[in-house]
């Protein structure tokens, strides 16, 4: 393996770019509704149209990339994510511009399943944590200055300038990346590739990432349950599968696995609409203005991407459960705390509370990744990952989901309108409150992981 610095760097700046990208394109979206003619539904297909081929994408290329090789996995997507961010710029139609978003999906899943998984074999398990948490972080970074950086772009320059600017960080990671990543390592290349799983798999989670949103309509029902079926179909096709696209047995003898990855989905369903209701909270309830409220927002990711690192780092000398349990408790406090905001909530609070969360979420992001990637065998790295970012992309989506699901309930058929602070404070209160007895179960399921080191051979461990 050559330079491990290289190899950080690498997959850390990858890891920095696409969820740059998704951040800054938020702020974008209204400029790209005007000069494209996109109603409020097309507009919302920007966002989905890349979490919905993300998420599709992730688990099969996971598989591809433990059988064929992930530096040649990796290379593809950073190709194919800088293409597509070259079309989405010069998209000249609402059409062009989906599909080039459906293409950095795709491209983003090749990263996403890879980046990881070439990171952790680059390190001793000594040393992982502390690697993980400054991936992590750079997630977190891009998380901070996504908003920032991608509105100063919009205003000065155009909404094209934030895709021209992640395909320049593409060409620039490219070159890097073909000099220092070293030759692939098959870790499975006698296996066949499970495409009766993966078709079956990908029309079922499409369904339920689609129909999530949709609830509690009649076609949100159908399709979440059609999406439901189809996964208990999966696990059939699995378990008589002879090379399977996701071995069933990493659920069924590996709790580690199992309960991180749990945690890790029940994390983020929990947190991920964060941002979004305390904006609302802000602007609306506070009357603070959107450039305001992004500034006290970022209370929250700079902790996250300062503290990372260290909690990885904690990790490799504590048992990751044990750091990853504390994040999830403090995370607990800090979304019931904000289940009791009113409209004359000191500024104070809210940022301390945010600074609190960031604490948490930090605590359990880093030990927890650093959990699932050492729990499992160097040939099913690909797939670990690629679970844990399924696990990232549908707890988002799920977290949206339960947000506009209560506000939709609380606010009623009418309008929905956000104007009513009133009834949308309470809606706000309730889904805060709902999502700290989320992280509730989630604490029980990061406890009861068990303990990695005792339970993984030293043989797992690179020399």
């Amino acid at each position: 393996m050559k330079g491990k610095k290289s190899v950080l760097f690498i997959t850390t700046t990858s890891s920095f770019l696409t969820p740059f990208m998704g951040s800054a394109i938020n702020i974008a979206l209204p400029q790209i509704g005007k000069q494209l003619n996109m109603n409020t539904i097309a507009l919302g297909w920007v966002a989905t149209a890349y979490l919905l081929a993300a998420a599709v994408f992730l688990l099969p290329f996971g598989r591809l990339a433990d059988r064929n090789g992930r530096k040649r996995l990796f290379v593809y997507g950073i190709i194919l994510f800088g293409i597509a961010s070259l079309l989405s710029a010069v998209a000249w139609s609402s059409v062009v511009l989906i599909i080039s978003r459906l293409l950095n999906g795709i491209g983003g899943a090749m990263i996403y399943a890879t980046a990881l998984a070439i990171l952790t074999s680059s390190y001793p398990k000594s040393e992982r944590g502390r690697v993980l948490g400054i991936n992590v972080a750079s997630v977190y970074l891009s998380l901070s200055l996504g908003p920032t950086i991608g509105g100063y772009l919009t205003m000065v320059l155009g909404w094209q300038s934030i895709f021209l600017l992640t395909f320049l960080l593409s060409v620039i990671i490219l070159p890097i990346a073909l000099y220092n990543l070293a030759g692939d390592d098959k870790q499975t290349p006698d296996s066949s590739f499970d495409m009766n799983g993966s078709i079956v798999y990908g029309i079922s989670l499409a369904a339920i990432i689609y129909g999530f949103p949709l609830m509690p309509g009649i076609w949100g029902i159908l399709l979440v349950l059609t999406g439901l079926a189809g996964l208990a179909f999966f696990t059939l096709i699995e378990n008589k599968a002879s090379d399977p696209l996701l071995d069933i047995r990493l659920f069924r003898k590996n709790m580690v696995f199992v309960f991180s990855n749990f945690a890790a989905f029940i994390n983020y369903s929990a947190t991920f609409a964060l941002v979004f209701l305390l904006s609302l909270f802000l602007q609306q309830v506070s009357k603070y203005s959107p450039a305001e409220a992004g500034l006290i927002l970022v209370a929250q990711p700079v902790m996250m991407t300062i503290l990372s690192p260290l909690a990885g780092k904690l990790s490799d000398k504590i048992e990751p459960r044990i750091v990853a349990t504390a994040g999830m408790a403090i995370t607990v406090i800090g979304l019931a705390a904000l289940s009791f905001l009113t409209p004359e909530t000191s500024l104070i609070f809210i940022i301390a509370m945010l600074m609190l969360l960031g604490l948490g979420f930090a605590l359990f992001s880093s030990p927890n990744t650093n959990a699932v990637m050492s729990s499992v065998k160097p040939a099913e790295y690909g797939v670990a990952s690629a679970t844990l970012g399924t696990m990232r992309l549908t707890g988002q989506t799920m977290s949206m989901g339960i947000t506009l699901l209560i506000l939709a309930l609380v606010m009623g058929k009418t309008g929905r309108s956000i104007t009513n602070t009133a009834e949308l404070l309470t809606g706000i209160k309730l889904t805060f409150s709902v999502f700290a007895a989320l992280c509730v179960v989630g604490t029980y399921f990061s406890i009861k992981r068990g303990k990695l080191r005792s339970e993984i051979p030293a043989k797992t461990d690179i020399t």
